[in-house]
């Protein structure tokens, strides 16, 4: 499904990091960047979360 996107290069990298810095701008990068942490974070305790939960009823 996924096949067509391949692997990233460092040019590939570069030309995201440009493309988010054209789009954002230079001053609001670390609130993104800030604000994306804080949403990866968000995300895996949430997922710890419901590995816990379901590994209590596996074990009841």
């Amino acid at each position: 499904m996924f096949g067509f996107i391949g692997n990233f290069g460092p040019w590939e990298l570069l030309l995201i990091l440009v493309i988010v810095l054209i789009v954002v701008g230079p001053g609001k990068l670390p609130q993104v960047g800030k604000s994306l942490g804080s949403a990866l974070q968000n995300f895996r305790k949430a997922k710890e979360e419901d590995f816990e939960e379901l590994e209590e009823k596996k074990d009841k």
